[in-house]
């Protein structure tokens, strides 16, 4: 005698994912989140403050410039110096008044309040070519 469970068909195993391993997949990934985006931040305000240190090399060298042709240093709105967006969105770049005696100027970028780069370090430089704080530089 046949048995009526030979005539059924074979059950299929059922497709997907099972909740633990979805659960470890979700755990794996918040892992990788949570060690890449601080890096990923860290990454961006260093190199943020690089475009700032080039931008003070870059005035520092039109002030020498001047210098050598008006035996005076400038302010920044006669250099006209080529800040870039990327600079001036995170920093504020200013020189000090150069009336001294004998001529002197400092440059700074100062981060902007209410930016990524709040909270960083203010960079000058001046005309001997010092430079600080000097740790970053």
């Amino acid at each position: 005698m046949h048995s009526s469970f030979s005539r059924l068909p074979a059950r299929r195993a059922a497709g997907g994912f099972s909740l633990i391993e979805l659960m470890v997949t979700v755990a794996i990934v918040a892992i990788l989140l949570g060690i890449a985006v601080p890096s990923y931040s860290l990454y961006m305000k260093r190199s943020r403050r690089g475009e700032a240190e080039s931008a003070l090399m870059d005035i520092a060298q039109r002030e020498q410039t001047y210098l050598l042709d008006q035996r005076a240093y400038a302010d920044l709105a006669t250099l006209n110096p080529s800040v870039s967006s990327d600079v001036t969105s995170y920093y504020t770049v200013a020189i000090a008044p150069p009336g001294a005696t004998p001529p002197t100027f400092t440059v700074t970028a100062t981060p902007k309040a209410g930016t990524a780069q709040a909270g960083d370090y203010t960079l000058t430089i001046d005309n001997t070519g010092a430079k600080t704080p000097t740790n970053v530089w």
